[in-house]
Formats: C-alpha cells, sequence, structure tokens
C-alpha cells in the first residue's frame, strides 16, 4: 500500500492509522518507521520530546482533515498520548472506525 493514504478517501481502519501515525513519526524524528511499534512509548523509546509530539499531531491534523471534516486533536488530550499505542486509539475512536 503506497504511503499516500490520503489519495484513497475510504474510511480508515486501524491498521492505517497506526501506518499514518508511524510514517508520521518516521519523518519527524528521522528514523526508520521499522522501528516504531504500537507499543513504542514517545518519551521512552522513540525519545520524541513535546516538541515532536506537537508535529506529529499538526501533521495529523492536516492528514486527517481531508476526509473527516474538523478532525482535531484537543491540547488537553495530549498529556494522555504516552504510546503510539494512545495515538492510534484516540484517533480511531474520533474517527468512529474499527
Amino acid at each position: 500500500m503506497p504511503a499516500e493514504t490520503h489519495v484513497e478517501k475510504g474510511p480508515l481502519g486501524r491498521h492505517e492509522v497506526f501506518e499514518l501515525v508511524r510514517d508520521q513519526l518516521a519523518d519527524i524524528l528521522e528514523i526508520e518507521p521499522g522501528s516504531i511499534s504500537e507499543s513504542s512509548s514517545f518519551a521512552e523509546d522513540l525519545d520524541a520530546d513535546s516538541l515532536a509530539l506537537i508535529e506529529l499531531v499538526e501533521g495529523l491534523e492536516e492528514e486527517l482533515s481531508e476526509r473527516t471534516v474538523g478532525f482535531r486533536i484537543e491540547d488537553e488530550d495530549l498529556e494522555d498520548l504516552r504510546t503510539v499505542r494512545d495515538a492510534v486509539d484516540y484517533v480511531v475512536a474520533k474517527l468512529g472506525t474499527a
């Protein structure tokens, strides 16, 4: 599947959301996407600081707003996103997909 998931406008499943989060993180942190798993902790495993997380949120909002008008990750929810799985679960819940 191509990295440009925004080309296909169908609903995103959990796996596609994970790939989107992983690819965005890999670009921001300049690491291999394969080194990122759902259990990866942003701070401990990926050494991502708050600026990297803000970039991730902005990237996800931009990408997902093309599919879901007004998609937004609330600032107060950021502190609850500690792992890649947390971010994927959050996005899947916001999108209302399985």
